[in-house]
């Protein structure tokens, strides 16, 4: 290697699945490795509609960004879990509407690291800036160099955790994560979270993705109803409340039915 050439991160392990890369694969992208295809098409054998959710995901975030930027006014995102930059990133979207808007993107896969900080660049006006963190260790988060530089946590801020949450097990860690997330912002600043569920699939599709998880072979741990909903307790929900993300202010009358997306979002006010 040239002297001058960065050395590659050592946790890039090619070897290893990443769900950035595999939801990159499902949405069409090009960044991924034979193992997070083997993965996504392993899912996809169990759950056929995994694309199409992935798709739905991309759509939900877009239209609660341009909720949070146009209806409530908020012009600053910590962005946690934000996965290879595709087409209508966070800021992209946000800075269309508001170029003052900053951007803060967080993720501990090298890859996204490797690729935020080559594409994701923002307006003139606004600021973007990555943190290089696990989600599992909010108080890490909270006290990067990179979010006191970008962002006033003392005005609101929108806390973004699509598709991430269910890569946290416990229910009781991953709520305690949130908590301390919402601790750090003040009244006034929005909470947008999806987690998939088996809610809405039938039983053999459910007792299929059961195994799937039992051998370590998926790493998405689905949630119901009730249990995503605690996510946001003591927070004012936003209409339509808790739903299937293709279900949340969808921008055509014709969008896919729950089971073909098997994941709820919501968002809720501080």
């Amino acid at each position: 290697m040239h002297p001058d050439q960065p050395h590659p991160d050592p946790r890039l392990d090619v070897g290893a699945v990443s769900p950035a890369r595999r939801w990159n694969y499902w949405l069409g992208g090009k960044d991924h490795f034979q193992v997070d295809r083997e993965s996504g098409d392993r899912i996809a054998g169990a759950y056929p509609a995994i694309r199409t959710a992935a798709q739905e995901g991309r759509a939900f975030h877009n239209r609660t960004i341009r909720f949070l930027a146009r209806e409530a006014g908020i012009r600053q995102f910590l962005d946690i879990g934000t996965g290879l930059p595709a087409p209508h990133n966070t800021h992209e979207v946000a800075q269309a509407i508001a170029p003052e808007t900053r951007v803060v993107y967080v993720d501990n896969d090298p890859m996204v690291l490797a690729h935020a900080r080559a594409l994701l660049i923002g307006s003139e006006e606004g600021v973007t800036n990555y943190v290089d963190a696990d989600l599992n260790e909010p108080a890490a988060i909270l006290g990067a160099p990179e979010v006191a530089a970008t962002l006033d946590l003392g005005e609101p801020v929108g806390i973004l955790l699509y598709a991430v949450l269910h890569f946290i097990r416990d229910d009781e860690h991953a709520r305690k994560v949130v908590t301390e997330l919402l601790a750090a912002v003040p009244a006034g600043s929005y909470l947008v979270a999806t987690n998939s569920t088996k809610d809405f699939v039938e039983p053999p599709v459910a007792a299929m993705y059961d195994q799937l998880l039992a051998r370590g072979l998926v790493d998405a741990w689905p949630r119901d109803r009730d249990t995503f909903a605690r996510f946001f307790d003591g927070l004012r929900m936003v209409e339509p409340g808790i739903v299937p993300i293709s279900e949340w202010r969808p921008d055509a009358a014709g969008h896919p039915t729950p089971a073909e997306v098997s994941m709820y979002g919501a968002m809720a006010v501080k």
